[in-house]
């Protein structure tokens, strides 16, 4: 059984009062574990996930619970019905998955592999259940592999609202150049402007990023992945100091998938150089971000990225007022406290 909750956001980024009441009920109850996704409706957005379900279900109240369960779907207005006819009931556990491979042993197995052959192997296992988590060069070569590749997958980006306008045309590009749905998910409009009115637009550069970019990535890539039950990124292992030991393929040590188990982490350009990448690009004429041609290499939010100076390593660029080792936002870091 799946459970969502539908809460509604004001154009001021306000949350309507009655959604905030029935999360504090569900949570007063101990029911809240319960939900297992929240989806905003964005006032004045129609294309918000929250509003397209209001539109579908024909629902003009907010919250709004959509409740899925052996094939079937029903929509509570109620969050009291909700919890009288739903959640009252303990929830069985789910019984474990057999697993279908061990990890370490693939990891192995595909070791040295063409990322073709990576890509090929995750995706016809896990189909759209495998997540293409997209922002850069690297991840654009994987779309190319995964459309070659013949078998279903899914697009997420993260629109943190502090991308370069280059980024956002490049992200335009490549939906167009491959016919592809690219899934945007966008940071809690209450936690940006908490942030924003207690330190400012630009605390992060006094007393470090981690706190901006978990708010602006690392929670709603949480609420992207809660959908899959894989995902796959384009790390390499000579990206950084901190991805030095990257695998092809592993467990996510922190993040679960929609019943709990733990997420498979697929790396297929793990052991590829940031010029075998650009080899590829080239050789496919792939579309790229114009910031690239710029003297950018490693793209982020436009606050926290320049471009390398003659003879700096690619990441330099990034969060370049921190040290070497801390320049990560979170988003591939095995600490729990970054998983929302």
């Amino acid at each position: 059984m799946r459970v969502r909750m539908v809460k509604k956001q004001f154009v001021d980024g306000s949350t309507c009062q009655k959604c905030v009441q029935a999360e504090e009920l569900l949570r007063r109850r101990g029911l809240w574990e319960r939900i297992d996704q929240v989806v905003w409706a964005n006032e004045g957005d129609a294309s918000s996930e929250g509003m397209r379900l209001a539109a579908e279900h024909q629902v003009e109240l907010a919250p709004f619970f959509v409740v899925e369960h052996a094939g079937e779907t029903q929509i509570f207005t109620s969050v009291l019905k909700l919890i009288a006819d739903v959640l009252s009931t303990p929830e069985k556990p789910a019984a474990a998955a057999a697993p279908t491979f061990d990890a370490t042993t693939l990891n192995r197995e595909l070791l040295h592999e063409a990322p073709e052959r990576i890509v090929a192997r995750a995706l016809g296992q896990f189909g759209r259940e495998c997540i293409l988590a997209f922002s850069g060069a690297e991840d654009v070569l994987l779309i190319e592999l995964a459309v070659r590749s013949g078998h279903p997958f899914r697009v997420v980006t993260l629109d943190t609202g502090r991308l370069h306008p280059e980024t956002y045309r490049f992200l335009e590009r490549v939906r167009s150049h491959y016919g592809i749905e690219i899934e945007a998910y966008f940071p809690n409009a209450i936690g940006v402007q908490e942030l924003v009115q207690k330190k400012g637009l630009f605390s992060f550069y006094t007393d470090g990023h981690e706190e901006c970019c978990r708010i602006r990535k690392v929670e709603p890539l949480g609420r992207a992945l809660a959908t899959a039950r894989a995902w796959m990124t384009g790390q390499r292992r000579d990206q950084s100091p901190t991805r030095s030991d990257v695998p092809v393929v592993q467990v996510d040590p922190v993040r679960r998938g929609p019943h709990g188990e733990p997420l498979v982490k697929w790396n297929p350009l793990a052991e590829w150089s940031l010029a075998e990448v650009w080899g590829a690009i080239r050789e496919r004429d792939l579309p790229y971000n114009p910031l690239h041609d710029q003297g950018f290499i490693s793209i982020g939010c436009e606050p926290c990225t320049r471009a390398v100076r003659p003879g700096e390593h690619e990441r330099a660029g990034r969060w370049w007022w921190e040290e070497t080792t801390k320049r990560e936002c979170g988003l591939h870091v095995a600490k729990p406290g970054n998983v929302q």
